[in-house]
């Protein structure tokens, strides 16, 4: 499958913008929580403090007055603030409810600003989103948000499979799994996200970003990108769930050959991996990591061809 992915790369923190609300260094001193707000490291809270990256997030995310922003994980608001500029709406959902009063009073008087106290993993996003849609009579969504890195993974396989049909999700994220989701299915890089990330969308690089951008400082540095949804699938499969067993199977031991790891799929045996394998030309000593998007797919189709 040709590469789709593109790296834009042009977010520099603390760099030479010039803005009232920006510090020396590039960071915005505007919004603060209060003194003495503790971040809670059980919800892996670290706010982004630097305008040039908040202003590259916002440009990348292609926001306009006819288009409904869901914020994941708002915190005290500061890339909330540049949303609620240019998005016809901004829905942000926030975990933390000491965040909320503050979140609620800051954007008092922005008639375009919401926020909902709940988990986004709980929230039934597309009845939210399909509300919000009728009642501000916008024409397309798209998911903007600094997600926690402990459960980035289940929030973007959440959103991406939602039915609430978003454009584009355009997310920060530690840089460790965002290389992953930059990976070419087939590479080494590659894991089961990859391939669950490229089967829906194409994903575009929109910057990395020092651990300095954020406080408390993390221990790692992160990258923003633009998950663009495919009007299509990238690939042609018999049956979805089945197509992703058989990828979850493979990178649940990695270093394993083919042959042996897809024994973690329950109802198939060993003889009918190895036969599976040879209707479709793969070699059964093969890794996950080696085959394309493709590839899988024939795969899993062959697996439990009827």
């Amino acid at each position: 499958m040709a590469n789709k992915s593109k790296n834009r790369g042009r977010c520099t923190t603390g760099g030479s913008h010039s803005s009232s609300s920006r510090s020396a260094s590039g960071t915005s001193s505007a919004g603060r929580v209060p003194h003495g707000f503790k971040h809670a490291k059980s919800l892996g809270q670290n706010f982004l403090n630097d305008q040039n990256v908040i202003d590259d997030i916002v440009a990348g995310s292609l926001i306009d007055e006819q288009t409904l922003v869901i914020e994941v994980g708002p915190g005290e608001g500061a890339l909330t603030s540049e949303l609620v500029e240019v998005a016809g709406y901004v829905i942000a959902i926030e975990l933390d409810d000491r965040l909320i009063p503050i979140l609620r009073t800051k954007f008092a008087l922005h008639d375009n600003f919401e926020v909902i106290h709940g988990d986004i993993l709980k929230a039934d996003i597309e009845s939210i989103v399909n509300d919000a849609m009728r009642k501000h009579d916008l024409t397309r969504t798209r998911v903007v948000g600094n997600l926690p890195y402990y459960i980035t993974t289940p929030i973007i396989i959440k959103l991406i499979e939602s039915k609430a049909e978003f454009e584009s999700l355009t997310v920060m994220m530690q840089k460790e799994v965002g290389d992953r989701l930059l990976a070419e299915p087939g590479t080494k890089l590659a894991g089961a996200i990859t391939y669950a990330v490229h089967y829906r969308c194409t994903v575009d690089k929109i910057c990395d970003v020092s651990r300095e951008a954020f406080y408390p400082v993390p221990k790692v540095d992160s990258l923003v990108l633009r998950l663009d949804m495919r009007g299509e699938p990238a690939v042609d499969v018999a049956d979805e769930d089945r197509f992703f067993r058989c990828i979850k199977a493979g990178f649940s031991m990695r270093r394993k050959t083919l042959l042996n790891s897809l024994q973690a799929i329950d109802d198939v045996s060993r003889e009918d991996i190895r036969m599976a394998l040879g209707r479709v030309n793969i070699d059964p000593s093969r890794r996950a990591e080696t085959l394309t998007m493709e590839e899988f797919a024939e795969l899993s189709n062959s697996i439990w061809e009827e």
